[in-house]
């Protein structure tokens, strides 16, 4: 087979087609950049010769000699623009080989085995995807800001300019997958993946990808904010030039890719196809595991200032608890007497810390660096330090607002009790905690807006990270519901001996005599949105719970 591994496969070829096609596009702005340039060459020619003569040639002449002039100028501006702009990349952690010697052992195996040129390097990225990553533009190997990440140990600057300069792409491998993933299952989801640094290395397919990324560069440098007026109107032009070349090259860029994707499967069912078929299981487990993971367990600790530190280990006590739930996931945790994956890096710790400091970036806005205000918090302690502390937080916001709200009725501050939060619900037709729960949800976008970070512009892609948040906001009765149900918990670890716990798929977890509580919702809905407080005040009573006596807040 060739060396670029593109073979005989009509995915190969599909792609290569496409891309050919895209190129086209790129001559025929070429050329329309050439040609009143090549119709001034004429005329010029033509006046030497004494085959055109006259005052009304002479002008028309130097016309398209001047509109030929200008038009390349413009030309080059734009073709300047689109190479020096720099491409977006994917924020990662980058391992180097010395960081993780089996790990690029066993992918430059794989390599050999399809017959395809290895990557060029290995990445880590907090989410639950693979892919391969062109890094081979010259701003991603100088300047500030080059790289969206630091390396684990062991990556020097010769060594990542060395490995930028090399013509293969980047492997990203998604974190959770190192932890969950055994080590066969590891290679088998990989080999699809790997498979396409072949395709990829064709000179069309490579030269076509970089146009393509080039445009979608130079469109996001023309819509960067902050611009001066000369500058914003110079860069709309080369930008509305990109988005119209864009448009034209959308549809083949499309099917190139999907053409690269079907040869690099194709390829790949030669490798490990059967452990693949059932690995592919494990795939929609990993994902639901660390969506549950993030959204209840980490965003609340993200919120409290704190960032787990582990997050990739908590994605496998996560999954084990939901293999142990769901009757539809009996027999995963046999799995795990095998090998993990995450057995291939050096220092397992030192990468899982790593990638949940971006995770917290890139889905919560946190600080790019551990801090006073931004401190790393462990399984063991975040019972303490982020449930109690979150809980607390609550109730004594809850409590000032309601504060707030008799001083305008002329009443004192009362006792910090959950007496006074159910009279006060329980007390009206609900207007009550519509008052509430407004007031709630107005200090909350207040301290969060105080706290938010500002976006990153396109131009920043290498140091910031974009910000995808991962829930909607909150309605202002659901804040009040979580801060009724925060006032309990309060009231339950006070006066009844409760302790804050942490639940792998729920998050923040009420412990009555070591046992989970998980019937408190229904209660404390029934309170907030009907006003009635006879269910609530039974469970109370079940769990002896005095909510007359005043609590602890922050």
């Amino acid at each position: 087979m060739s060396g670029t591994g593109m073979g005989g496969e009509a995915g190969a070829l599909h792609a290569r087609s496409r891309a050919l096609a895209v190129l086209r596009i790129r001559s025929r702005a070429l050329a329309v950049a050439l040609l009143p340039a090549a119709v001034a060459v004429v005329l010029i020619v033509a006046a030497a010769q004494g085959r055109i003569e006259g005052s009304a040639w002479h002008t028309a002449r130097w016309s398209v000699t001047a509109a030929a002039l200008l038009v390349l100028l413009l030309a080059a501006a734009i073709a300047a623009v689109i190479a020096r702009a720099r491409p977006a990349l994917s924020p990662t952690v980058d391992l180097a080989e010395s960081a993780a010697p089996d790990l690029y052992r066993l992918v430059r195996d794989l390599a050999e085995r399809l017959d395809v040129p290895p990557p060029s390097a290995i990445a880590l990225t907090p989410d639950c995807d693979s892919w391969l990553e062109d890094r081979t533009h010259p701003a991603h190997t100088a300047g500030r800001g080059a790289l969206p990440a630091r390396f684990i140990r062991g990556a020097g600057a010769g060594t990542a300019g060395a490995r930028r300069l090399s013509t293969a792409p980047v492997l990203v491998i998604g974190s959770p997958f190192m932890w969950w993933m055994r080590v066969g299952e590891l290679r088998a989801i990989l080999a699809p993946v790997v498979a396409g640094t072949g395709p990829s290395a064709h000179p069309d397919i490579a030269a076509a990808r970089r146009f393509v990324r080039g445009l979608d560069a130079a469109v996001g440098v023309a819509a960067r904010p902050g611009l001066d007026p000369v500058r914003r109107l110079a860069l709309g032009f080369v930008g509305s030039i990109a988005r119209l070349l864009l448009r034209g090259c959308r549809v083949h860029a499309a099917e190139m890719e999907r053409g690269v994707a079907v040869a690099a499967s194709e390829r790949a069912q030669a490798v490990d196809y059967g452990v693949r078929i059932v690995a592919q299981e494990q795939v929609g487990l990993a994902y639901a595991g660390w969506d549950r993971l993030l959204t209840r367990v980490a965003l609340p600790a993200w919120r409290m200032g704190r960032w787990p530190s582990r997050l990739d280990a908590g994605v496998v006590s996560a999954l084990t608890e939901l293999s142990r739930r769901d009757r539809l996931a009996e027999g995963f945790t046999t799995r795990l007497g095998e090998r993990p994956a995450c057995d291939l890096l050096e220092e397992p710790g030192i990468a899982d810390e790593a990638t949940s400091l971006l995770a917290a970036r890139l889905f919560h806005g946190g600080p790019a660096e551990p801090g006073p205000d931004w401190a790393p918090v462990d399984w063991a302690a975040y019972p303490e330090e982020v449930v109690d502390r979150k809980w607390r937080t609550e109730a004594a916001r809850l409590h000032r607002v309601l504060d707030a709200l008799d001083e305008r009725g002329g009443a004192e501050s009362a006792a910090p009790t959950l007496s006074r939060v159910i009279d006060h619900l329980a007390a009206s037709d609900g207007e009550a905690a519509e008052r509430l729960s407004a007031r709630i949800a107005a200090e909350v976008a207040d301290e969060e807006a105080a706290s938010a970070p500002l976006p990153p512009g396109p131009e920043s892609w290498g140091d910031g990270v974009p910000l995808f948040p991962l829930q909607p906001p909150r309605t202002g009765r659901e804040l009040l519901a979580d801060h009724v149900t925060a006032m309990v918990c309060c009231a339950a670890v006070d006066t009844a001996g409760a302790l804050p716990g942490l639940d792998w798929l729920d998050g923040p977890s009420l412990l009555v005599d070591e046992v989970r509580r998980s019937d408190l919702a229904s209660p404390v809905l029934a309170l907030v949105e009907d006003g009635d407080a006879d269910d609530l005040r039974g469970w109370l009573a079940a769990v002896g719970v005095r909510p007359e006596k005043p609590l602890r807040l922050v």
